[in-house]
């Protein structure tokens, strides 16, 4: 019997201790892979720091696009900038120019009509 007393008073001051270390791993656990753990935390941050390196590129390009579409505007129109798109809408070459032709899909469909007919002649 004293071995059997001796052994639940063993268990005792260990069932404490153990029971603390359980607990603190299983935290520590779902600290670590859960759904709001470190590593979910640094997925998203480092696909916040994706989205923000793709909005800027964006917000370029858009720039650029809107520096553009100034140059169209009735108000401040550039002639540069007028006479490349009619020739770049009509398909449209002088004796001497030369016309770097972008690619299928981006080009209307009247400057390949008209790219089509100047290329039959002879």
């Amino acid at each position: 019997m004293s071995i059997l007393r001796d052994l639940r008073r063993r268990l005792r001051s260990i069932a404490s201790p153990l029971l603390g270390a359980l607990i603190a791993v299983y935290f520590g656990y779902h600290a670590l892979t859960g759904d709001r753990s470190l590593i979910s935390y640094w997925r998203l941050t480092q696909e916040v720091e994706e989205a923000r390196a793709k909005l800027a590129v964006t917000k370029g390009e858009r720039e650029h696009l809107e520096h553009r579409v100034t140059l169209l505007r009735p108000e401040t129109i550039d002639p540069d900038m007028l006479d490349e798109r009619a020739r770049w809408a009509l398909g449209y070459l002088g004796d001497r120019d030369v016309m770097i032709v972008p690619t299928e899909g981006e080009r209307p469909h009247a400057a390949r009509a008209a790219s089509r007919t100047r290329e039959a002649r002879p």
